[in-house]
């Protein structure tokens, strides 16, 4: 018996998988989280298992990977994540100052996204992240966009300190 080493379980047959980069030995319920592997033979695998370097065996198995996964020919896999947008970090006073702002109380808007009053009130506290399907109508129906936007911070930082020195954050260059 073999521990599946995403979740710890007993494993007797583990399936192989590639999850954000690692090969791992999953069982059942864990092959879900990647790509699984095809392997031609067991000597083959084990002799590449901590290879860097891409010889004859271990492209062939990312060939068949990427076959069987929907990304085609990009080279990158694809995982859930991809498709994935980011919530703002302020979402609650968003929604919250969206709503009063169209004079709606929580369980009017509620009732107009056919949604619980509760679900409001938990997710203008903060409390609980709306689902993709509720963060949608929300968005629709007070016309904003819950959306993080990833790199206009990045743009907007000086840097520098008030005594003058320079921290090594100053000093580098992201090549994003």
């Amino acid at each position: 018996m073999v521990q599946c080493e995403m979740c710890g379980t007993e494993v007797s047959s583990p399936s192989r998988v590639k999850i954000e980069g690692a090969e791992l030995d999953v069982c059942d319920e864990c092959t879900d989280f990647g790509t699984e592997l095809k392997t031609e033979d067991s000597s083959s695998s084990t002799s590449t298992k901590y290879s860097t370097s891409s010889s004859g065996s271990g492209s062939s198995s990312s060939k068949s990977s990427s076959s069987s996964s929907s990304s085609g020919g990009s080279g990158r896999r694809r995982d859930m994540f991809d498709e994935m947008d980011e919530i703002a970090q302020d979402f609650d006073d968003q929604i919250r100052s969206a709503r009063e702002s169209k004079g709606l109380s929580q369980k009017e808007l509620a009732q107009q996204l056919n949604e619980k009053a509760s679900l409001i009130r938990k997710l203008e506290q903060g409390n609980s992240l709306p689902s993709d399907d509720v963060r949608g109508k929300l968005e629709k129906a007070l016309g904003i966009d819950l959306s993080a936007g990833g790199s206009s911070d990045d743009e907007e930082w000086s840097g520098g300190s008030s005594d003058g020195s320079y921290t090594l954050g100053d000093v580098v260059q992201r090549k994003d």
